[in-house]
């Protein structure tokens, strides 16, 4: 794939990964972010870090079923740092809307309410991520070492999709698409990588 087209999908990424902020900034402007604002502004930003956070744990296993999109590793970082970003935004509408900067009553949130003791621990995870996400992280780590770390983004989108459930009410599955989608990504590792076992002995034999 030319470097022009790459450019373009990336503007195109950029833009597409920027519409839930811009739409929520939008509604703040025009006051139409509904009868419950706080609400609304961590369901977004939540929903969209998980939804980003899939689409980044997409990329490697469709990039090896499909040689020819081998290309998409150039925007795994991209999608990983905006995951990031709106999983920041997400924490921040916690600290500031919700518990409004006490810090005792954000700790005591932490601790007693098991979905944001989840999504704390999802977060955490991501921090070192997003910390080692730049080239000389990986050239200072070495690449083994950097691949053990980023392999935490699986416990963080497991925990992520915990987090989801656990502030549901009781019937309600509104998270059961991330749950399946997430199950998919993760039995897809293993099954990949006995498919090309199995596709190598068939190849030596």
């Amino acid at each position: 794939m030319n470097r022009r087209t790459i450019i373009l999908l990336k503007t195109l990424t950029w833009l597409g990964c920027l519409a839930p902020l811009a739409w929520l900034m939008w509604g703040a402007v025009t006051n139409n972010l509904g009868p419950n604002p706080t609400q609304n502004i961590a369901f977004t930003t939540g929903n969209t870090a998980l939804n980003l956070l899939l689409v980044t744990l997409a990329i490697s296993p469709v990039r090896r079923i499909f040689p020819r999109f081998s290309w998409l590793v150039r925007f795994r970082r991209l999608f990983g740092m905006f995951v990031f970003f709106y999983a920041s935004l997400h924490l921040l509408t916690f600290i500031a809307l919700y518990a409004g900067f006490n810090v005792s009553r954000m700790l005591s949130e932490v601790v007693t309410r098991r979905y944001i003791t989840a999504g704390m621990a999802a977060y955490l995870l991501l921090l070192p991520l997003a910390a080692t996400s730049t080239r000389r992280a990986i050239i200072k780590l070495g690449g083994k070492r950097w691949n053990r770390l980023h392999m935490l983004i699986y416990p963080a989108a497991i925990l992520a999709v915990i987090h989801f459930w656990w502030q549901m009410k009781p019937g309600v599955l509104k998270p059961l698409d991330e749950t399946v989608a997430l199950a998919v990504l993760l039995a897809a590792r293993p099954a990949i990588a006995w498919w090309k076992r199995r596709k190598e002995r068939a190849v030596t034999v």
